[in-house]
Order: structure tokens, then C-alpha cells, then sequence
């Protein structure tokens, strides 16, 4: 699914991705730990192929992604869902949309949008808000919301950024049993968090990021140890 092979990403003078190696096998559940500035966003950006290695490969479903033309990399993207801190929901759509929004653009007919988008809602617990408005919802309904957008399309991997920084506890763990039901019907997850509890609750395989560099990368493992 992702390997990167002695990948180096550098800013000017700083170094963000000091050769980094890994190996994220098909329908596994990963938890990408380290402080701000250890480069587990960096090493996301270049999953999504926002940014290209400075040197090394990272390979994405067998694709080098430095490699890949830029008309290419919209065909990446529908292979993978993201879902972001701040949930970046358009505020002028009601849910039914937000999380249409992507389909629509692939030129999908109104009957398989109607059917995606609504077992996308039924698997976040939101089909009964299909008509409401971002405002009109929580934090962790709109963070629902923004997970549905993300796999309405079915892709074999989800790219969560911090997607419970935002969130009391008790949502937190909601909005991250999700995301457990979601990887269970076999999607990928590579998730960045800063949140000790969850991690140490659920204990999947932690990589953890210190200046750069892989420094931790354990099956079943908490935030520490």
C-alpha cells in the first residue's frame, strides 16, 4: 500500500524527512505520533502528493509518486480519502452535499450519488442530518460529516490529519470508533495524533516521529512504549 525507501524531504536548509523508511501493509490501522515539527504531516503531504521527496521513493499502490505527471495526480487522490482537523466543509451546502461534493465531480449519475452518500451517512451515524447545515451541527458531527466526504467514494486508503484535535474526549473516542468500524471493512488508516489517551486505548501499530526521523515503529503499541 505505502512504502517509502530512504526518503529525504528538505526545505532550504532544513531537513523535515531525514531518510525514512516504512512499510504500511493493506487494512492496516497506523498511528503516526511525534511533537509539532517531527514531520508526520510532511510525510502525509507526500502520500497525497502535495509534495514530491526531496530524495528517495515513496511508492503509493506501487506509484512513485515523484514520478507521477501532474494530470495524474487527481487519479491518485480518488484512491485515497483525507480528513482534516479543521473539517473544511463548505458552510453554503447542507451534509447531503458536502459529502457529495467529490462524487459529483466524477460525473456519477444522481441514482449511485443518492445510494453512496447515504451509506456513507448511515456508517458516521449522520442520516438523519442529510438536510442540515455545518452550522446547525457539532464539532463532532461535522468531523462525522467530514469522515463520510472522505470514504464516500470507497477508498482502500483514509488519511486522518489530527481529526480529533478539535475534540472533547468522549467525542474523540466516537469519532475514533469510527474510524476503527471503518478500517475493519478494510480500508487503510494512517492517522497523525497528538492524543496519548486514544492512542494508548486502541493500541494498533505506532510510528513515532522525532526530528525528522523514524524513531519508534511498534505493533500494538501506546503512546510511549
Amino acid at each position: 500500500m505505502i512504502r517509502f525507501r530512504n526518503v529525504i524531504k528538505t526545505y532550504g536548509a532544513q531537513r523535515a524527512l531525514d531518510s525514512i523508511n516504512l512499510h504500511i501493509k493493506v487494512g492496516e490501522f497506523i498511528f503516526l505520533t511525534g511533537t509539532s515539527g517531527a514531520g508526520k504531516s510532511t510525510i502525509m503531504r507526500l502520500i497525497y502528493r502535495e509534495e514530491k521527496p526531496t530524495r528517495g521513493q515513496a511508492l503509493i499502490g506501487g506509484v512513485d509518486v515523484a514520478k507521477l505527471p501532474d494530470n495524474k495526480v487527481p487519479y491518485l487522490r480518488r484512491r485515497m480519502g483525507i480528513v482534516f482537523q479543521d473539517f473544511k466543509l463548505l458552510p453554503q451546502q447542507n451534509v447531503f452535499d458536502n459529502v457529495a461534493f467529490v462524487i459529483r465531480a466524477l460525473g456519477m449519475n444522481s441514482r449511485e450519488i443518492n445510494k453512496r452518500v447515504s451509506g456513507a451517512l448511515k456508517i458516521v451515524g449522520l442520516f438523519d442530518r442529510l438536510d442540515a447545515y455545518p452550522s446547525q451541527l457539532s464539532g463532532g458531527e461535522q468531523q462525522r460529516v467530514g469522515i463520510a466526504r472522505a470514504i464516500v467514494n470507497g477508498p482502500p486508503l483514509l488519511i486522518a490529519d489530527e481529526p480529533t484535535g478539535n475534540l472533547d474526549p468522549q467525542t474523540s473516542m466516537e469519532i475514533m470508533e469510527i474510524l476503527e468500524q471503518i478500517n475493519k471493512r478494510g480500508t487503510t488508516i494512517l492517522l497523525a495524533t497528538h492524543d496519548k489517551e486514544m492512542v494508548n486505548h486502541f493500541k494498533k501499530r505506532v510510528i513515532t516521529l522525532e526530528n525528522g526521523k523514524v524513531v519508534r515503529d511498534i505493533h500494538e503499541g501506546t503512546y510511549e512504549q
